[in-house]
């Protein structure tokens, strides 16, 4: 078989699948942090501290690590297509609740553990939130292994990554343009009209996800049975030339493994810092100098960050396959965003500096992120890998409680509360380095 046959079912492959996962994850991511925005209306509404919204924006993540694994074995058992579409469309009913979160009433509960009832409301539906979407993000990951060798993963990693940046360069203005025009229609605030708009596309994709998302490439009718064969074919033979260098296989060995767990400390330190800054950025594009009620003009600054990341990581990913690198690609990725965070922390005064900074910022996490999976998945295969997966962006997702968390601790609305953006800093340059150390025995044309 020829390259340029091999390239043209791949080529099919990408243009049939990625484009509904892609549109997948960018309603989950979405769905995920557009209360970054709503708290911008919300947090005065429900009167929340700048601690109380970190708590809760940082506890989706507990409810996502806590069913993450399992979440994964199931959709080895049931298939991907009915799996995704019970995620989604849970999530996406959880998401519109979030509109009543001030209207929840607990009878004294709330009371006795020291919150109100709508701090309460809103930390129970962010877990569930998590909980619903558990499973999402490592199962399209394990999903797209299912299709691609490694050789050809960083770069539909990468498409399917964009996701991210789209989500916010899209979700951004409009969310903002909710916030800002469709505040009081109904009697509704613009923030209850931001949850339950942003909602519904979820629950639409999700219905997509059942009727057009085959399992696996033996479901795939628009592929023949010679093209079938050659996927199965090719990734077989990189599962069997993986053997040789320790290559894990059983859901105990990945648990097991220090090399796994050391990526888990490595993706975690990423994911510290981009939920740190997701959450929080339209608060800190607000400090920028941006009039408290111009809601659309954030939002149209915020695409900023975003678009370029969507856009520099598809370049990345194609370097570090032509190259068939991935350590360096990444660790790089991790520096940048660490310069960013330092910049933000000490020399983000104005709307130039902020933004370039935030900038920095995102770019370096979306370079590290593209080349981090095809690295990760050296080191598992057959049913290890599913485990091995969602163990990694499980215990890894964790980062996405501590860094809101820790923001709205320090209280980045207050002065001084850039602060937290140096240990930050600190982190990030961290992961890049255990990254780095532990994946040493991997060297060019290794993956």
């Amino acid at each position: 078989m020829t390259q340029d046959v091999s390239s043209t079912i791949y080529r099919r492959v990408t243009v049939r699948i990625i484009p509904l996962l892609f549109l997948g994850y960018v309603v989950a991511f979405l769905d995920r942090v557009n209360v970054g925005f709503a708290k911008l209306q919300m947090a005065s509404d429900l009167a929340f501290s700048d601690a109380a919204y970190g708590l809760g924006a940082g506890l989706f993540f507990v409810g996502y690590c806590m069913f993450e694994v399992p979440s994964n074995l199931v959709m080895t058992r049931v298939g991907a297509r009915r799996w995704m579409t019970r995620i989604m469309i849970s999530w996406g009913m959880i998401s519109a609740l979030f509109m009543f979160v001030g209207e929840f009433r607990w009878g004294g509960i709330a009371q006795m553990i020291g919150l109100t009832d709508a701090e309460l409301g809103f930390y129970l539906l962010r877990f569930l939130l998590g909980a619903a979407e558990a499973g999402f993000y490592p199962g399209i990951i394990l999903y797209l292994t299912y299709w691609f060798p490694r050789s050809r993963q960083a770069h539909v990693i990468a498409l399917f990554m964009m996701a991210v940046g789209v989500a916010n360069v899209v979700g951004a203005p409009v969310s903002g343009a909710i916030l800002e025009f469709f505040d009081g229609v109904n009697g509704w605030r613009g923030w209850q009209w931001l949850f339950l708009l942003e909602a519904i596309p979820s629950l639409l994709v999700g219905i997509a996800f059942f009727f057009f998302l085959p399992d696996d490439p033996s479901e795939a009718k628009w592929l023949s049975a010679k093209e079938r064969q050659i996927i199965a074919e090719e990734i077989a033979y990189e599962d069997a030339a993986s053997k040789s260098t320790g290559v894990l296989r059983s859901v105990a060995s990945v648990l097991t493994s220090a090399r796994i767990w050391a990526l888990g400390f490595a993706y975690m330190s990423g994911t510290i810092a981009l939920y740190a800054v997701t959450f929080w950025m339209p608060t800190l594009i607000q400090q920028f100098g941006i009039a408290k009620d111009a809601y659309f003009e954030i939002g149209l600054l915020t695409m900023i960050p975003w678009g370029i990341m969507a856009f520099s990581q598809i370049a990345w990913a194609r370097h570090s396959d032509r190259n068939d690198e991935r350590r360096w690609h990444s660790f790089i990725g991790y520096c940048i965003a660490a310069i960013g965070l330092f910049s933000l922390a000490y020399f983000a005064h104005s709307q130039i500096a902020g933004i370039a900074s935030l900038t920095l910022i995102t770019m370096g996490l979306g370079f590290s992120i593209v080349t981090f999976w095809p690295l990760a998945h050296r080191y598992f295969t057959g049913a290890a890998a599913a485990a091995g997966i969602a163990f990694i962006n499980s215990f890894g997702g964790l980062g996405g409680y501590f860094g809101p968390t820790l923001i709205g601790w320090i209280g980045v609305g207050n002065m001084g509360g850039r602060e937290a953006f140096l240990p930050l800093s600190a982190i990030a340059l961290a992961g890049g380095f255990i990254l780095l150390l532990s994946t040493s025995d991997q060297r060019k044309g290794a993956l």
